[in-house]
């Protein structure tokens, strides 16, 4: 098996999140007109709860196997990388099992509280999920530790393929008999996906489990480390993040649980509730978008920064550092601007129900950024073993968000832009905290500003050119209901807005040539001479 560098383990991981959230926007507006607007807010719930538990089975433990396997690997020691593996497929196979026996359990109470009555059969057909996905994540963390991004990302789109085409196939066939059972069918395809995912990653273990070792790398003077150290270590490692992500996602569920309730307190009907509820839901699948591209970078900076900490190569990190600030704002700026631009169109064409989503839209760009910028802050403490603060900052960034949505939701006139809000509130407090932390107590430069400059400067005009072009566009080639005239005018849009920001980057001095050493060749080739030619 061979080792990707972080570039290319990024761009293998992000090259396949955004299939999969480009096959998953495209079902979701096929998935709203089989079940109805209103449904979907059942729907939308379903995937809280189970979201909920998987992040608890599913977030810190991989990362731990990820974290100690590159660690391990980084000092020479293969035989305790792959026991590290075992030891912690054992512990997420129970862990699962056990998620998935508590989903069932809690699928009654849960949705009787939070008044989302119909969602109760969906969260029990979904509940072996937890269990797969257990399973699963551990081969994922695995490879991603030994520096391999590709079964990752090959799984990752085989799952979302396979989630597509069933949940809309059973999801038609059961709405003909009742609502709960439509809200079910459209979960059947995620259990499929995750266990042809599950079968592919064994198999792929299968055939690359072994190491091979160059002569000499084996040192005799490895220490070798027992099982009950190794899993120790892992829940040292894995407890911390897990507690921050359920934190994360325990006060998103709260949070949501709380928004329908508000909002029939706001004066709205049960039907107006559900349906603007949903609108949240699918705000949400939008911004993920970018955000997805953020989790590959992190998945892949993860294993170098911890390789160098645990080899104290403090320089090391520092570039690793820097190499991943500078591609989150790249990354993060320029796609909160373009959904912030083009957010009337982008509903328009694949949610035209929603309620209010471009208006909501236009303020959770924001979110984009702050997420981002928290999420490689979250990789950088936890490369470095400082895992507590990330879990203190995330509680208290929660505790904010709920107090911020309880309060801002009831009041009609703002109604569902107060939870967009309390988003926002919810990621500005620990992006301050881990700030504060990184500078002050680490000793390495986050220097948020100086990464973020150029990325903003040359996204804004590129925002401005978008808008004028979108604007004469729209003019001439839109006339009528129909959804799918908006096609064309956003995708040439994008593609205008995608080399006005490149190019501009390029001539701000934001992408550099010796940038250009960390890309992968066939990257390169396929960048105009033009370009090359103008940087610096």
């Amino acid at each position: 098996m061979k080792e990707q560098s972080i570039t290319k383990g990024f761009a293998v991981l992000s090259a396949a999140g955004m299939v999969v959230k480009v096959l998953s926007l495209f079902y979701a507006p096929f998935l709203t007109r089989i079940l109805s607007q209103e449904n979907m807010g059942f729907y939308q719930f379903t995937y809280q709860i189970f979201l909920f538990l998987y992040v608890l089975t599913n977030s810190g433990i991989p990362v731990a196997i990820s974290k100690m396997v590159s660690e391990l690997i980084a000092q020479h020691n293969y035989k305790d990388a792959v026991k590290t593996f075992k030891i912690a497929r054992t512990t997420l196979l129970i862990l699962g099992f056990v998620a998935s026996i508590l989903m069932i359990i809690l699928a009654g109470p849960i949705t009787v509280a939070a008044k989302q009555e119909k969602a109760r059969l969906a969260i029990i057909v979904l509940s072996p999920t937890i269990l797969i996905t257990s399973i699963m994540s551990a081969y994922r963390g695995y490879f991603q530790g030994r520096g391999n991004m590709t079964p990752t990302a090959i799984s990752q789109i085989a799952e979302q393929v396979i989630n597509t085409v069933f949940s809309l196939i059973f999801a038609a066939l059961l709405i003909r008999k009742t609502v709960e059972g439509g809200v079910a069918g459209a979960t059947v395809g995620t259990s499929l996906g995750a266990l042809v995912a599950c079968i592919y990653l064994i198999y792929v273990y299968g055939k690359n489990k072994r190491f091979k070792v160059p002569k000499g790398a084996q040192s005799p003077e490895v220490k070798r480390l027992s099982n009950r150290a190794i899993f120790r270590k892992m829940i040292n490692y894995g407890v911390p993040i897990t507690v921050s992500v359920g934190l994360q996602s325990a006060g998103t569920l709260i949070d949501n649980s709380l928004i329908k309730p508000r909002l029939i307190v706001a004066g709205f009907m049960e039907k107006e509730a559900n349906k603007r509820f949903a609108t949240l839901g699918q705000m949400s699948s939008l911004i993920n978008v970018p955000i997805t591209i953020i989790s590959a970078l992190s998945a892949a900076v993860l294993p170098a920064i911890s390789a160098a900490a645990a080899l104290d190569d403090k320089r090391k990190v520092q570039d690793k550092i820097n190499q991943a600030l500078k591609l989150c704002f790249m990354i993060s700026i320029p796609s909160a601007v373009g959904l912030a631009v083009l957010s009337k169109p982008i509903f328009a064409l694949l949610f035209p129900d929603a309620v209010n989503g471009e208006y909501l839209m236009k303020f959770s760009c924001l979110v984009v950024v702050l997420m981002s910028v928290v999420q490689i802050q979250t990789t950088i403490l936890q490369s470095i073993g400082k895992l507590y603060i990330v879990t203190t900052s995330m509680a208290l960034g929660i505790l904010m968000k709920i107090i911020t949505s309880y309060s801002l939701v009831a009041i009609t006139e703002i109604n569902t832009l107060g939870a967009v809000l309390g988003n926002i509130v919810c990621f500005t407090v620990p992006l301050l905290v881990n700030s504060w932390y990184i500078r002050r107590l680490t000793k390495y430069k986050l220097d948020l500003i100086k990464y973020s400059a150029k990325p903003l400067v040359t996204s804004a005009f590129m925002g401005i050119i978008v808008y004028m072009i979108y604007f004469t566009l729209e003019t001439f080639m839109i006339n009528g209901d129909s959804s799918a005239q908006y096609v064309m005018p956003i995708a040439i849009s994008m593609l205008i807005g995608a080399f006005v920001y490149a190019y501009g980057l390029i001539l701000s001095g934001g992408i550099k040539r010796s940038d250009l050493d960390t890309m992968s060749p066939r990257f390169i080739k396929i960048i105009p001479n033009f370009m090359k030619e103008r940087m610096r």
